[in-house]
């Protein structure tokens, strides 16, 4: 049977949130992921006239309904939403919520009439999208070096380097092995391999991620907080919190690096990071956020408001490129939202294993052929394994690798860094102390551009980068 990533990262993702009752939507179409029986609101009137709302649609529409419908304790967090609670999430399966629905619809009209949304299904912010995240990551010899590489550097590094935050999984115990990594702090990844020593999926994703920024921008101090640590997912009501705590325990950064988000069929962002944002938008931190990996031009956010008003300057939102850098990834989403690509495909960085090999058993198997359509050698089918995720056949055998530091691995969200390292590159090189000019200066001087699903788009490509081009892939057996 062909791999149905998003089920399949469906069944992941409910695995590391065992006490969470989640459902596919929009009506089990594969897009997003959310809480079960539960929509947010921000606290205070408006989450008043939410309960009221809902109780009294579900009085016409649902007898013995409204009596579930309550608030799930208090706004204890910066992002000023609340969760209420519609139905009983233990019934049904997972494919779409009709009492999650009806709220919505119940509060359109309202909604209307205020002139912004006051209720959203409560989404799931995660790395994992449709892959994981373009794929999986693959073994590369310690002595392959980087790619892009180690820019060269001068001296010492600059009292003013730029401030790096990277809010993703956390650091693995090793990642000071890794030379240009040194001067890199932050959270430890959690139980990074399971009672059997397999190394677990999306550990080392965030040194992967820091790795790329300290590469392209070698002078940059790099934080990374680990506010993703539980395989890179986390409900919507939470994820603004998390960001909030992730800039309060250093002081809001130059640049933050993102790579997650979540689409929901809405263009207009997310309620649970709306009053983030808004503070960010104030300050002079610029986010550099990934486009996602669904192949597809529906928003992803947060990286999509940097096509909202006022958020302009504030945002960039980066795809990427595929490994040769001629053209956009196949898995990349696109559009008009996306204002940038980077490359993030087959990209090496570190991972772990550097002081002792790290087994890793593969959890999605590849495709025959392009899942969207592409005819090069892309991350769909190329290289081949099994996993156990997709197959149905109890017997197949999972392919089993060993990672001894370095690795190469695919995806928006380390398109992103390489964006994050060359905007603090820029930053040191011209003394340019604020992010989103230097942004701006950075698009102002592109010379490279690349085809996206037939738009020119500008791409970002460092110095050190160098190109990679794959075999053609041999039919599955």
């Amino acid at each position: 049977m062909a791999p149905r990533r998003f089920h399949e990262q469906f069944r992941q993702i409910q695995r590391s949130m065992p006490d969470v009752p989640l459902a596919v939507g929009p009506d089990d179409a594969g897009e997003f992921l959310y809480e079960k029986g539960v929509v947010l609101a921000r606290e205070g009137e408006e989450a008043q006239v939410v309960e009221d709302t809902v109780r009294g649609h579900f009085t016409t529409f649902a007898a013995g309904v409204p009596d579930r419908v309550r608030r799930l304790g208090p706004a204890a967090n910066r992002s000023g939403v609340v969760r209420i609670q519609v139905s009983d999430p233990g019934e049904g399966d997972a494919a779409g919520d009709p009492a999650v629905t009806g709220a919505l619809r119940a509060l359109s009209a309202v909604q209307g009439r205020v002139g912004r949304r006051m209720v959203s299904r409560n989404h799931v912010v995660h790395i994992a999208v449709n892959a994981c995240p373009g794929d999986e990551p693959v073994p590369v010899a310690r002595d392959a070096g980087p790619n892009p590489a180690v820019a060269e550097t001068d001296g010492d590094p600059p009292g003013d380097a730029a401030r790096v935050l990277v809010v993703d999984t956390g650091l693995m115990h090793d990642y000071r092995s890794y030379p240009p990594l040194a001067r890199t702090v932050g959270d430890a990844q959690v139980a990074e391999c399971d009672d059997d020593g397999i190394l677990q999926q999306y550990c080392g994703h965030g040194t992967f991620i820091a790795g790329l920024v300290a590469a392209v921008a070698p002078h940059t101090d790099i934080t990374v907080s680990g506010a993703l640590n539980d395989a890179g997912a986390v409900l919507e009501h939470e994820f603004g919190e998390k960001l909030f705590d992730a800039v309060d325990a250093g002081g809001w950064p130059d640049v933050l690096s993102l790579s997650a988000g979540t689409s929901n069929g809405r263009t207009d962002g997310l309620l649970g990071i709306d009053a983030f944002m808004r503070e960010l938008r104030d300050r002079g931190t610029l986010l550099v956020a990934a486009a996602g990996n669904n192949g597809s031009a529906t928003p992803f956010w947060p990286a999509a408001y940097a096509d909202l008003p006022g958020y302009e300057d504030t945002v960039l939102s980066v795809g990427a490129l595929r490994a040769d850098g001629e053209a956009g990834a196949c898995f990349s989403n696109h559009g008009g939202w996306v204002k940038a690509y980077a490359p993030g495909e087959r990209l090496t960085s570190a991972l772990t294993g550097f002081e002792t090999p790290v087994p890793y058993v593969y959890q999605h198997s590849t495709y025959d052929a392009c899942r969207y359509g592409f005819t090069y050698a892309c991350t769909c089918n190329h290289p081949r394994h099994t996993g156990v995720l997709s197959e149905d056949d109890t017997t197949a055998k999972p392919d089993q690798v060993m990672f001894e530091g370095l690795a190469q691995w695919s995806g928006t969200s380390f398109a992103t860094p390489v964006a994050v390292g060359m905007i603090a590159s820029y930053m040191t090189a011209h003394g340019v102390r604020d992010p989103r000019a230097a942004l701006r200066q950075l698009l102002d001087g592109v010379t490279e551009f690349a085809e996206v699903r037939g738009a020119h788009v500008p791409a970002l490509l460092p110095p050190t980068w160098r190109p990679v081009r794959a075999t053609a892939p041999t039919a599955r057996p």
